[in-house]
């Protein structure tokens, strides 16, 4: 092939004797197609000898990078946050050209770098890094970021006169626990109320309730409980009314997020809806280097239901 012409599946196609779709199977290694190993290897061997290079990864190595940014999510939220946050991210990338590729739980390094050395990718993204920031929220943060929308939880109890407030946390260990109870200290400590008390909601359902009873037997002076997620909160909700409490009217109970199956139980999970597509369209401009002027970040919101 001479001059500088980049070589074509259809060169490749010619040289091997087979149709371009044969040479696509075999090049992108598809396992729903029986080609004989005569045929892969003369494919193979053309795609080889031509010199030829995908057309994704010769545009990567002329630009430096691929047009894909990768988003590690190695834990999560199921709600809105997550849901918008991705939607955003995706839709922005999508305007300026680029491809998101999202990778779901904890990856060894060495899997990870394998995966940074194959696609070149113009940038590799945390889930919602700024968002959730451990630093103490400045002023904007307390408008529209996390903690701005923990103390959600906690003005809406107190504004139906709770003091007394419990925080129902998980388990095992996320890299939201500690700063959720920070920005619900800072809460307190501005509305003036006592501490948050916190307490583990475990798994199973049986474990769950026994947690509830222990609390409720040392806590008796509290009368509402601030999730740490709508997950918590549902656990919560039927440990309590096992126990034979009433919901809202013995313990209030909201959650956080708002999941699709806080509207199904009964009572209707009260909880904090976060529409994060605005974070995820300036994490996008972030990583390709853009303004990030003229993005809406929209306030987090309380949906009212019965539980709370």
């Amino acid at each position: 092939m001479g001059g500088s012409r980049r070589v074509t599946l259809n060169d490749v196609a010619a040289a091997s004797g087979v149709s371009r779709a044969t040479v696509s199977f075999v090049l992108n290694d598809d396992p729903n197609q029986t080609i004989s190993a005569a045929t892969r290897d003369r494919v193979k061997e053309a795609a080889r000898d031509l010199g030829y290079v995908p057309h994704g990864i010769a545009r990567a190595l002329r630009e430096g990078s691929s047009r894909i940014v990768v988003l590690n999510i190695d834990w999560g939220l199921e709600g809105n946050y997550s849901r918008s946050y991705v939607r955003g991210l995706d839709d922005e990338l999508a305007a300026h050209d680029h491809v998101l590729l999202v990778r779901h739980g904890h990856s060894a390094p060495q899997s990870t770098q394998q995966v940074l050395d194959t696609i070149a990718p113009r940038a590799v993204l945390r889930f919602a890094e700024a968002y959730l920031s451990g630093h103490e929220p400045d002023e904007e943060d307390w408008k529209s970021g996390f903690a701005a929308h923990a103390a959600l939880q906690i003005r809406y109890l107190t504004d139906r006169g709770h003091t007394r407030i419990a925080m129902a946390l998980p388990g095992d260990d996320t890299p939201l626990t500690e700063l959720r109870q920070r920005f619900a200290r800072a809460t307190t400590d501005r509305l003036g109320l006592p501490p948050l008390t916190p307490f583990v909601v475990p798994r199973p359902r049986d474990a769950g309730t026994a947690a509830v009873r222990a609390f409720l037997a040392a806590h008796g002076e509290v009368t509402a409980i601030a999730a740490f997620d709508d997950d918590i909160a549902l656990r919560t909700v039927t440990a309590l009314q096992e126990l034979g409490v009433s919901v809202p009217s013995g313990v209030a109970v909201i959650g956080y997020d708002d999941t699709e199956y806080g509207a199904l139980v009964t009572p209707a999970l009260t909880t904090v809806h976060i529409d994060a597509e605005g974070h995820g369209r300036a994490a996008a401009r972030t990583a390709l280097g853009l303004d990030t002027t003229g993005i809406t970040r929209t306030p987090g919101r309380v949906i009212e239901r019965g539980s709370a």
